[in-house]
């Protein structure tokens, strides 16, 4: 069974950084992409960044984009995201996520979605 717990939510203000990680077993993890999506009160669950089973490419949403950085450690198991230049519409829920099947890029799963989800982690970004 795949588990995902994830870490360093918090609160920060406007043109501060956090940093999410993820914590991810149940199994063979460097075969699969990862990323983190994330839920404002009131929306739908949207994609905000994955990468591939091997680390070698990734994919962010527009709104990210030279903000967000996301990583992987296949040695550790772990997903992280650096998040800089954090403005209050980042608020939200941030959950870890896995995907279902192997070897598939981060834009597929961007594109796809998740199988698997942490319990989520609370960024608020005050003004």
């Amino acid at each position: 069974q795949v588990q995902l717990v994830e870490s360093g939510g918090g609160l920060v203000q406007a043109g501060g950084s956090l940093r999410l990680s993820c914590a991810a077993s149940g199994r063979t993890f460097s075969r699969y992409a990862m990323g983190w999506f994330r839920q404002a009160p009131g929306k739908e669950r949207h994609f905000v960044a994955t990468i591939n089973w091997n680390g070698a490419g990734t994919y962010y949403a527009d709104s990210v984009k030279g903000r967000f950085t996301i990583s992987r450690d296949n040695a550790k198991n772990t997903v992280s995201l650096q998040m800089n230049s954090l403005k209050p519409e980042d608020t939200a829920v941030y959950f870890c996520a896995a995907d279902g099947a192997s070897w598939r890029t981060a834009q597929e799963m961007a594109v796809r979605g998740a199988d698997y989800w942490g319990q989520g982690t609370q960024v608020t970004v005050s003004s």
